[in-house]
């Protein structure tokens, strides 16, 4: 909701000033249809790499204190509408499924707006579940999600 481009680009800086953390790369910024049962908007999607010495729990809480403190994200309705939702999709090779975390996120690789903008910074990167890459991952999925580069200004 709101400037999709600027949110996107707090929400980079935002991630960048974590403690013990660095953003080490950024996708391409994608236009892509919702999924979910929810009639919104498109969303705008990027995904970043980030070197950190945090937990992965930690790491998930400072996602979402960012999601709350600065976009002031609800979760009132599942699937709905919000100004970001940035989630923890893989953490090294660490393969966890708790109440509170599953990495790799489970629904990674069936999700054109996730593969695409991963792609674009870690090709050769294999799901640790999987075992495939990131692009193999990307070039199984039917073409029935649009993801489409958002054009450069």
């Amino acid at each position: 909701m709101g400037d999709r481009e600027l949110n996107l680009l707090l929400a980079v800086a935002e991630v960048g000033k974590l403690p013990q953390s660095k953003v080490t790369a950024l996708s391409r910024f994608y236009e892509t249809e919702p999924v979910g049962p929810v009639t919104q908007d498109n969303f705008f999607n990027a995904v970043l790499r980030l070197t950190t010495s945090l937990a992965a729990s930690d790491l998930l809480a400072a996602l979402q204190s960012i999601e709350t403190s600065r976009f002031k994200r609800t979760r009132d309705i599942a699937w709905g509408p919000r100004r970001m939702d940035l989630d923890l999709l893989l953490y090294g090779d660490i393969i966890c499924t708790d109440a509170a975390l599953t990495l790799p996120h489970p629904r990674l690789h069936e999700r054109r707006f996730v593969l695409q903008p991963l792609a674009d910074i870690a090709p050769n990167l294999r799901h640790p579940a999987l075992q495939r890459t990131i692009t193999e991952l990307l070039t199984a999925l039917p073409a029935t999600e649009r993801v489409t580069p958002v054009k450069e200004s």
